[in-house]
């Protein structure tokens, strides 16, 4: 079974395809995966691997040590675009992440004050008025909607709510649609037997509708990079990628495809 990626609470930095040269911050724990997806992309594998032993780090401990990356790093005039809460997981799901979030703010305005503060997010913690306001807070904020068909989604993505689609993905990215990224993963492929494609002329339509219906301010497509727990996923091509980028900017919406 693949294991999880990330061993500290401060990794990298690595350099990004999406984000450029990004420290990632960790909030999940080391040796263990927590998320309210599981998805058959997710580079730190599979949910069942468990939430490990060592548990989520404590608001004080993230900020000693992302003072001490960054006062290393500035000190040794090495660059930084971004940094990015990503990890073992859904970082949204820590309880101090607000928190986090402003101590993040306030340690990137002392050492880095060019850079930017990006999450990466499913975004099933946005209802919550605390997620949501840390969430306009930051540059990026970056909301995944893989599909906006209600049994492709929840076979890609497979969120632990069973109750929870498309529907309730979209319905917490709308009141954070001005300030956010809306990313799209596009692949297709085959788990338990059953075929997985998101870039179907359907999908892509219905997807089409729900970004028209959002106006983010950015949509991020891209597709697989690295290993991923379900084998059988293919990268889907540049040019269609390119293809699917073009109608979005007909929308009026602005399109990075990665």
């Amino acid at each position: 079974m693949q294991t999880v990626m990330f061993h500290s609470t401060i990794f990298g930095p690595i350099h990004s395809r999406r984000l450029g040269v990004s420290l990632g911050v960790n909030l999940l724990p080391d040796d263990g995966k927590i998320c309210s997806y599981d998805c058959l992309y997710c580079e730190a594998g599979y949910n069942a691997q468990g939430a490990g032993t060592t548990g989520m780090p404590a608001r004080e401990q993230v900020r000693h040590d992302l003072e001490a990356k960054l006062a290393n790093m500035s000190a040794a005039g090495d660059p930084l675009n971004v940094i990015t809460f990503s990890g073992n997981g859904e970082p949204t799901l820590h309880p101090d992440f607000p928190g986090i979030v402003a101590d993040t703010i306030a340690l990137r305005d002392k050492y880095y004050p060019d850079a930017k503060v990006s999450v990466l997010t499913n975004g099933t913690q946005a209802h919550k008025p605390d997620v949501s306001a840390a969430l306009r807070r930051v540059d990026n904020n970056i909301i995944k909607l893989d599909s906006a068909i209600r049994p492709t989604m929840r076979a890609l993505d497979r969120p632990s709510n069973p109750a929870y689609g498309p529907e309730e993905a979209m319905a917490a990215i709308a009141p954070l649609a001005d300030s956010c990224i809306v990313q799209t993963m596009l692949t297709r492929g085959t788990h338990d037997g059953r075929r997985i494609d998101n870039t179907t002329p359907a999908e892509l339509d219905a997807l089409i509708e729900a970004y028209r219906k959002l106006m983010p301010r950015e949509v991020m497509i891209y597709s697989l990079d690295r290993p991923t727990p379900e084998k059988s996923l293919e990268k889907v091509s540049r040019d269609e990628l390119n293809a699917f980028g073009d109608r979005v900017r007909a929308l009026g919406i602005e399109v990075q495809v990665v």
